[in-house]
């Protein structure tokens, strides 16, 4: 299982940590590799040279919601550029010798794969695919989605059931590429955000439970130890679901993207990583 360190949000990137295997010999735990998120926009061989000189070893892709345009909802770029785009951010990570860890697909209020609009479900389902499709150059491990955006009232129900068969059909293309598909939970101290809105679905250990078992067995789950309370109770829960995670400090009451261990969060990052 790899992990993402994901400090401060806007002003620090994510750090990622590949598996540590215990020698049997030695009876030590090798180092963790050490990586971060980056915009889609920002590759450049200059900065990832720099990472690898800082001992980078992965990526994640962030901001592929910029690839879509928010007024038309299509993706801004014909599907030549796109290709082109992907080939480009490829070489430039190999040449840099860093390897792509996971795509952070496109999430917000136009990208939610739990819309209960079935027009509008499809559509967004099918510009997921396009950019699935596209990212197979870039052989990442992971591919991360949001469960949704937030929700009107009463209706969590209606878009659990939209979110699991997005999650399924989109699943098939994610394994066509080699790669593994994880929904991350999301912030929810309490179901209500304001008079008007509920949280996103995945807000609590239990309903993070609840969705995983309603999903196919070869859906995984991310954990963002920024959005929830005591991770490791929701660590502990999904068990080998588990394939990636984001790591901040934070109380699990707002996005707090603390960097981790700087005294500002209350995770137990003993009980974290026991």
């Amino acid at each position: 299982m790899n992990c993402i360190f994901k400090p401060l949000w806007a002003l620090m990137p994510f750090l990622l940590l590949s598996s540590g295997l215990l020698s049997q010999e030695a009876k030590t735990i090798e180092p963790f590799k050490i990586g971060y998120s980056i915009s889609i926009n920002k590759i450049d061989i200059v900065t990832l040279k720099k990472a690898k000189e800082a001992g980078i070893d992965y990526i994640e892709l962030a901001a592929l919601s910029s690839l879509i345009d928010k007024e038309t909802k299509e993706l801004k770029l014909t599907k030549k550029e796109l290709e082109n785009k992907m080939k480009t951010i490829k070489a430039t990570a190999d040449e840099a010798g860093i390897k792509i860890w996971s795509l952070h697909m496109p999430f917000g209020q136009y990208e939610d794969i739990s819309l209960g609009d079935e027009v509008q479900r499809k559509k967004v389902v099918n510009l997921h695919k396009e950019i699935i499709k596209h990212a197979a150059v870039l052989k990442p491990q992971i591919i991360l989605f949001h469960p949704s955006w937030y929700l009107g009232l009463n209706e969590r129900e209606l878009r659990k059931t939209q979110m699991i068969k997005s999650a399924t059909e989109l699943n098939k293309f994610v394994k066509g590429i080699g790669a593994k598909m994880v929904i991350e939970n999301m912030l929810g101290p309490e179901l209500l955000k304001s008079a008007q809105q509920e949280r996103p679905l995945c807000r609590s250990v239990e309903e993070v439970q609840e969705v995983m078992e309603r999903l196919p067995k070869d859906i995984y789950a991310a954990v963002d130890m920024n959005l929830i309370k005591s991770p490791e109770k929701l660590i502990n829960a999904l068990g080998n679901r588990l394939k990636s995670v984001h790591i901040a400090d934070g109380d699990g009451m707002a996005e707090r993207h603390y960097f981790p261990c700087s005294g500002k969060g209350k995770n137990d990052w003993n009980a974290i990583f026991s």
